[in-house]
């Protein structure tokens, strides 16, 4: 058991859940991808390693996304973003969506140094390059919510 997490008990059942889920509840985050598999793959992650209860919310194209951005109905604890979608690229969605107060995270396969800089440029917090092995892409998923969505352990509770 690691510093984020506690033992609750439910109906006699022990159950372990991390204080910031009890402390701020479920973390909404914003898929932006068009690849079914891995998008899958993110939700397997989401919901079976994150040690914090996610909202995931799916936008399979720019315009998808642009739409849910412009009209929420919550707040956003982060945006995985890829940069090859659809209608809309995941580099102009950055360009037109410059909100600042929700991490932008660009998860891609672009090894394009200049289009890397660019997304850091637009507002992206990290480029986080996909890995094609299994274990290393869900590590990085992983490693994306706890960096950008979950507060450090010393905030909660």
């Amino acid at each position: 058991m690691n510093l984020r997490t506690k033992p609750i008990e439910h109906k006699g059942v022990y159950q372990v859940r991390s204080l910031a889920e009890v402390v701020m509840g479920p973390v909404e985050i914003l898929l932006v991808e068009d690849n079914v598999g891995d998008v899958v793959l993110i939700r397997q992650v989401l919901t079976m390693e994150c040690p914090v209860a996610v909202n995931l919310h799916i936008a399979r194209d720019g315009e998808q996304a642009l739409l849910l951005l412009t009209n929420p109905p919550f707040k956003l604890g982060l945006i995985i973003l890829d940069l090859n979608i659809p209608k809309i690229t995941g580099l102009a969605l950055l360009k037109r969506w410059q909100v600042m107060e929700t991490p932008k995270v660009v998860f891609s396969s672009s090894m394009d140094e200049v289009e890397q800089k660019q997304t850091l440029t637009y507002g992206a917090r990290e480029f986080v390059r996909k890995p094609t092995d299994i274990v290393g892409f869900m590590d990085a998923v992983y490693s994306m919510v706890e960096k950008w969505a979950m507060p450090p352990a010393n905030e909660i509770g």
